[in-house]
């Protein structure tokens, strides 16, 4: 019951023909939609979709120091066993380091300890770079599921799959308590559980890389997923130069050339996650990789 003890207010809104119950978690606004008449079943589905985006905050978050994260990272060269969860989450891991060539490393999240991406001209030293990029590596952390051990100073950041995985999670929680149609939605990264009633389709926006507000394209969407990878809120801007958020962990530098923001469809929200973080790792690339991958993407630069 833990996951539910830091629930912030929520809300229901009954819109047409849905209920729309949103909440914030994971620092991002998440919200559930549902195609009913019943305010019940959608505070139920609502509440549950809560209580999984809290449980999986709490589990993975790298900023609380109980969660398995934290309690790995601050196990301080030590061996620590952990759960099918974890080393479900772990694996995939491995396999996104494998398949990017070390692009997608989960080891460098250290580097937000000096890259704050506010908008600022706060760009790091060469030196601070240096210093933290000998704390990055994959291939230098020892895992044998179930047991993981982190070299002294390492830390890991599940940041980049989490939110993908809350929301597969959420939505098979909705599906535990009701068949109607459903989305849910974490911060522009969202799963369907099916097509509308009578066989109509979710249309689903494409925000803007802008300041303007306005879409930049309208998706409609049977099955399955979207998730987008790019800089529109998260950035530095010095000199000209505008440094955004995801960051190769070979340079310790942002990646150079990167599109302004990638969206995929997919067939989950983690499968779709993880190709549009790949695109964009990929720089000037991106396009190409996309289209090797057979991915059904929008690349907006």
């Amino acid at each position: 019951m833990a996951a539910r003890a830091a629930e912030s207010p929520n809300n229901l809104e009954h819109s047409g023909t849905d209920f729309l119950f949103s909440f914030h978690a994971m620092a991002t606004p998440c919200e559930v939609r549902l195609e009913t008449d019943d305010a019940d079943l959608a505070k139920a589905a609502g509440h549950a979709v809560e209580w999984e985006a809290r449980r999986i905050e709490q589990k993975f978050s790298r900023y609380k120091s109980d969660s398995v994260v934290g309690l790995i990272n601050a196990a301080g060269g030590r061996e620590m066993a952990v759960d099918a969860e974890t080393a479900h989450l772990l694996n995939f891991a491995a396999k996104c380091f494998q398949v990017s060539n070390g692009l997608f490393d989960i080891t460098s999240g250290v580097l937000r300890r000096i890259w704050r991406f506010d908008g600022s001209d706060n760009v790091p030293a060469n030196a601070q770079i240096r210093s933290l990029c000998q704390l990055i590596g994959w291939q230098k952390v020892t895992w044998k599921p179930p047991a993981i051990r982190l070299p002294p100073g390492m830390e890991i950041d599940l940041g980049g799959l989490a939110k993908e995985y809350a929301v597969d999670k959420a939505l098979a929680a909705i599906c535990e308590i009701t068949s109607l149609p459903a989305l849910v939605n974490f911060g522009g990264d969202l799963r369907v559980s099916g097509p509308r009633a009578h066989g109509k389709r979710w249309k689903v926006a494409i925000e803007s890389v802008d300041a303007s507000g306005h879409a930049a394209g309208l998706l409609e969407l049977v099955d399955g997923a979207l998730a987008t990878s790019g800089d529109s809120r998260r950035f530095l801007l010095k000199d000209g130069v505008r440094y955004g958020h995801i960051l190769n962990p070979r340079t310790g530098r942002p990646i150079e050339h990167a599109p302004r923001s990638v969206t995929v469809a997919a067939a989950t929200c983690v499968e779709a996650g993880m190709i549009a973080t790949l695109a964009v790792l990929q720089g000037k690339g991106a396009e190409a990789f996309l289209k090797r991958e057979g991915a059904r993407a929008w690349c907006i630069r």
